[in-house]
């Protein structure tokens, strides 16, 4: 390509421009109020562009000419594009959107002289040229006008102008960071309406159902008074409500469930791991299974994902696996509970080896004889001996890798799974080869069948289906390497909306955990004699419940959130912020939970958290501290730890 004489700048992109050809006037039409400037070199030399990155020595292998359908500030954070002869450089990222944000909000004030049904029909009239197939960066300012508008008249809810700004960048694809208690949720309605504007489905995700569903009960009003229609797929969901919520124009839900609806239609279509392109995906055909059912999802147009350090980091690999029910005759169940007894006559280190780092346990030859000499129940005499070792180490690992109330709950007679990230029960899950009826048998509770696998896929896999993908999230800044190696997206901060006053207290180590206890509860009172509101986060629902019962002793009110009483959430949350408030909280209360605060409580200094551990990934003590001192509320928060502490041990 030759080098132009003249280079035409905007706030989009660097498009070299010949001298007998005019500016592309379709750059006028997108940014109005970033028009055109011609640059003329002072030497009359032809022009270059050179890359930000180490050197800008014209003959460096940094330079090159900027193609015209390249954007170069889209793909390269905050890089500064400098033109040889002293040119200006092209404004940020932040900046650029920081300016459409003011053209929106010249939009807006205009949109209010407007009655619901003149907005009603401005939002249809945008949606009918979106689907005639005018380019959606060309509607955003009119379409996040109208979201913008929208809330304040049905929520009371304005968007900030920095909340404008996320939803451009959201819009152009990347991660937007924003601090706890910026406003994700509002934030995600606009990228959300202006991708759903041609009619082919979007989906929204976060970490769990309960935000899932909250989240969409609370937008529905701003879609609604625009045209939009908008479903939420929640665990409970039978087949045909799944099929209807995928069938509006926004869909809420967590990934897990979209992934496992996905995995199911292409069991429903009959379609098997043969399938090339599809090479993540591993399904195992079942006779008659294509064309059973018509599948409950539309495609995989694009997605907005909540909290996106925690689906697309700490989630990336974890396989979703749909099971197949393998028989559960008398013979399996005995073995289970035979398993359980023969591991009381086993020694550690002689007839077995436990490893805690890959919380697995194996038998070792001394081990595999005296499992073969126990008596045995004659309805296991026909199991092959591999099967027996194999159970027997699964036994093991039950008893010593896997805690009651840390890693499960039992409920109504039942194991159920608890997410070590959120401290939420996960319906419907249960872990394989065994091991889950290895702990069954542990805990005296009925020995569901075992299963094999029909279906699986990785959450990293699942998300690679969709043609545009965005995210946001508060605590991105330990991941930033590895989602844009993983998934090519840019991590952009966002500035707060105002200054955060949030306080953190001197971190206090203690020897023992009976000292830490003791600390913690004089902390609390103390707390409470001044008119203070007390979250107080533990790793699990057997910490929890064990300070619960200290707290009951000392005789002080509280309130618990764990795995045990998660269908009070909503309710425990909205009375959390009151002053004298203790409440002592699993992961449940970290990612989306909003604590709104009484005004007295504000006068008071706010919201205090206590994180009686460190977890091993730092954005989960983040995300609970970020629960006090929200959208320029005080607060403040404290670590207490002690020697004894699992991860310090």
């Amino acid at each position: 390509m030759d080098r132009p004489e003249v280079l035409f700048v905007n706030d989009i992109n660097l498009r070299p421009i010949s001298k007998n050809r005019t500016p592309d006037p379709g750059d006028e039409a997108r940014w109005p109020d970033r028009p055109l400037q011609p640059l003329q070199p002072a030497d009359n030399s032809n022009w270059h562009v050179c890359r930000c990155c180490g050197t800008n020595r014209p003959n460096s292998g940094a330079s090159r000419i900027v193609p015209t359908k390249e954007r170069p500030v889209s793909v390269v954070d905050r890089a500064f594009h400098l033109v040889k002869g002293g040119g200006r450089p092209i404004p940020s990222r932040l900046s650029r959107w920081r300016s459409v944000a003011r053209s929106i909000g010249r939009r807006i004030e205009q949109l209010k002289r407007l009655d619901d049904r003149e907005l009603l029909q401005a939002s249809l009239e945008v949606r009918w040229r979106a689907k005639a197939g005018v380019a959606l960066l060309k509607l955003m300012p009119e379409a996040y006008a109208l979201v913008v508008e929208a809330s304040r008249r049905t929520t009371g809810m304005t968007h900030y102008p920095v909340q404008i700004m996320g939803g451009i960048g959201l819009f152009e694809g990347g991660i937007a960071e924003m601090q706890t208690g910026e406003g994700k949720t509002l934030t995600a309605v606009l990228p959300s309406y202006l991708r759903a504007l041609p009619g082919r489905g979007y989906h929204v995700i976060t970490v769990n159902d309960y935000l899932a569903k909250r989240d969409c009960e609370e937008m529905a009003p701003i879609y609604a008074a625009l045209g939009m229609t908008v479903g939420c797929v929640t665990s409970p969901d039978e087949t045909d409500q799944r099929r209807q919520a995928y069938a509006q124009d926004i869909t809420y839900g967590t990934a897990k469930e979209f992934g496992f609806d996905y995995l199911r239609d292409r069991l429903r279509l009959g379609v098997g791991a043969q399938d090339a392109h599809k090479p993540n995906v591993f399904v195992q055909r079942t006779p008659g299974s294509a064309g059973d059912e018509r599948p409950v999802q539309r495609g995989h147009y694009g997605v907005l994902i909540d909290e996106a350090d925690s689906i697309l980091i700490d989630e990336a690999r974890t396989p979703l696996i749909i099971g197949l029910t393998m028989p559960n005759d008398a013979a399996t169940v005995s073995l289970f509970r035979w398993c359980q007894r023969a591991i009381s006559h086993l020694e550690a280190n002689t007839d077995f080896v436990y490893e805690p780092q890959r919380r697995s346990a194996y038998l070792t030859d001394a081990g595999c004889r005296k499992v073969l000499l126990l008596a045995k129940p004659a309805l296991i005499d026909c199991v092959d001996t591999e099967r027996i070792y194999k159970h027997v180490e699964q036994s093991l690992t039950a008893r010593f890798a896997f805690t009651r109330d840390k890693d499960y709950v039992i409920v109504n007679n039942e194991v159920k799974i608890v997410d070590e990230g959120t401290g939420r029960v996960m319906d419907g899950r249960k872990w394989q080869d065994g091991l889950h009826q290895a702990i069954e048998a542990k805990e005296l509770v009925p020995v569901t069948a075992a299963s094999g696998e029909a279906a699986r896929i990785t959450v990293q896999s699942y998300f690679r289906l969709y043609n545009y993908i965005s995210g946001m999230t508060g605590t991105a800044v330990q991941g930033i390497g590895e989602i844009k190696r993983t998934y090519g997206l840019i991590v952009t901060p966002i500035p707060t909306n105002k200054p955060c006053i949030r306080v953190g207290w001197p971190t206090r180590v203690f020897a023992t955990m009976d000292v830490k206890r003791t600390a913690i509860l004089k902390s609390i009172e103390e707390l409470i004699s001044v008119g203070r509101a007390i979250l107080v986060g533990t790793p699990s629902v057997e910490a929890s419940e064990a300070l619960g019962k200290l707290l009951t002793d000392k005789g002080i009110e509280f309130e618990i959130l764990n795995a045990h009483f998660h269908e009070k959430e909503a309710e425990i949350i909205s009375r959390a912020g009151r002053v004298g408030k203790v409440t002592v909280a699993t992961n449940m209360a970290g990612r989306g939970t909003d604590i709104k605060l009484d005004e007295q409580l504000i006068k008071n200094g706010g919201l205090h958290v206590i994180a009686t551990e460190m977890h091993s990934s730092a954005r989960i003590d983040r995300q609970l501290i970020g629960r006090a001192a929200r959208q320029g509320d005080p607060g403040s928060y404290q670590f207490f730890l002690s020697l004894e502490d699992e991860l310090l041990r």
